[in-house]
């Protein structure tokens, strides 16, 4: 792709997300930055999820998933035990406080501003990726003053970095 298109891209607005899914015996979670609200009656978001992740993988079995924009003040290392490690492998909520939603995935509770549940409704192939649509079932404010981490914040002033597979370039 030429650096044209990579700097156009880049003009875009995002955010940061957890999206996490669990299934009877397991539950994982990752960073996203492309979620958003689809329609509002019936409320319904979308998530896109690099089909290479055990998150994947768990969300096309249960068909639920959550997502929680994190707040601005997110710390680098709790950023990187969702973006930047593997729940093939390694227990992501080991040392991180949630709750359990009404479908049974988790609800992170630490450094994100609200939760939404979804229960997927279509699978949109988009190459590398999937875009989850999911009819949301429940919501909740979990920092009502929290200012939301923008992916222009995570890069330009904690100085993050993009892992293989993410959405954007």
């Amino acid at each position: 792709m030429d650096s044209c298109v990579c700097q156009s891209l880049n003009c875009i607005s995002y955010g940061l997300y957890i999206v996490t899914t669990a299934d009877e015996a397991q539950k994982n979670g990752l960073i996203v930055n492309t979620a958003f609200q689809v329609s509002a009656d019936p409320a319904q978001i979308a998530v896109c999820v690099c089909k290479n992740s055990f998150t994947h993988q768990l969300i096309e079995k249960s068909r639920v998933f959550a997502v929680m924009p994190l707040e601005q003040q997110t710390p680098m290392v709790f950023i990187g035990n969702f973006g930047f490690r593997t729940g093939r492998t390694y227990d992501k909520f080991a040392k991180v406080t949630f709750t359990r939603g009404q479908t049974g995935v988790p609800i992170v509770t630490e450094h994100t501003l609200a939760s939404i549940e979804s229960r997927v409704l279509q699978m949109v192939d988009v190459g590398t990726h999937t875009l989850f649509i999911g009819d949301v079932v429940s919501g909740q404010i979990l920092k009502p003053q929290g200012i939301p981490l923008t992916y222009e914040y995570y890069h330009t002033v904690i100085k993050g970095k993009t892992p293989p597979g993410a959405t954007h370039l």
